[in-house]
């Protein structure tokens, strides 16, 4: 177990580093295969031995070879909690189809969380294809059975839609964008539809604490856009290790 948490940790790293070249090219709506990683400030290519997660960015001191411009903390950062979340998936489901499953879920939801806070977008590259993912995964080799995996799609995505609609027709005002509602879908026709309803529950909760606390700091105007993804995105992952828990002492409370 110990040799396997190592590996994955490792290539939760790896992983990672291509994480962050998806943050990066998916909203400019570049490849994220060709061409190879390179500098944004001096556009000079990335060489091996300066690619390698987190230690790189340690030996480079945070900057370019070339151009020695800073390098963002967001890389090495990024690395670190998308190797932590795949050592942690691996400890709570074994070496199982669940632990390959909900490794690719956690991996599309650090990189929507990511381009979400720095873009206020979405992209559809991600939370399409992943809707299909979530109800073949959700309906084959997931606990969660077809019919919970549509239902939730449904019941998420319609969620949002209606919260959407009333808030143009009621509030003159885009209340939730098209992407909250795919990313919605997507976690709904994964998780099925009992824990999409407490996706949305735990993510309501943590965006109005951490919405308070900006405010309340004066980091954020009232009138400031939140993104919304992260919190659902945070919601989602707690729903996976903790989610048949939370429902059952619910269930058993009433």
């Amino acid at each position: 177990m110990i040799a396997f948490s190592v590996i994955f940790f490792i290539l939760g790293l790896l992983i990672g580093s291509f994480i962050n070249v998806c943050i990066y090219r998916l909203p400019k709506k570049e490849s994220i295969v060709a061409p190879r990683s390179y500098c944004p400030s001096c556009q000079h290519p990335v060489r091996s031995y300066d690619n390698i997660p987190v230690l790189s960015f340690l030996l480079l001191r945070g900057r370019c070879r070339d151009c020695h411009a800073v390098i963002s903390w967001q890389y090495p950062a990024v690395e670190l909690v998308h190797a932590v979340g795949y050592l942690l998936i691996f400890n709570q489901f074994g070496l199982s189809i669940e632990t390959l499953v909900y490794a690719i879920f956690f991996s599309a939801l650090l990189t929507i969380t990511v381009i979400d806070l720095y873009h206020q977008i979405i992209p559809d590259s991600i939370s399409l294809p992943g809707i299909v993912i979530g109800l073949l995964a959700a309906s084959t080799v997931l606990s969660t059975g077809p019919k919970d995996a549509v239902i939730g799609l449904l019941l998420g995505g319609g969620l949002f839609y209606a919260i959407a609609i009333l808030s143009v027709v009621l509030l003159k005002k885009e209340g939730m964008g098209g992407g909250d509602i795919k990313l919605v879908a997507m976690i709904g026709a994964l998780l099925g539809w009992q824990k999409v309803i407490l996706v949305v529950f735990l993510a309501s909760v943590i965006g109005s604490i951490i919405g308070i606390v900006l405010i309340a700091t004066r980091l954020r105007g009232r009138q400031d856009p939140i993104p919304f993804g992260p919190f659902l995105a945070m919601g989602a992952i707690i729903a996976v290790f903790f989610g048949d828990g939370i429902i059952d002492w619910y269930v058993y409370r009433l």
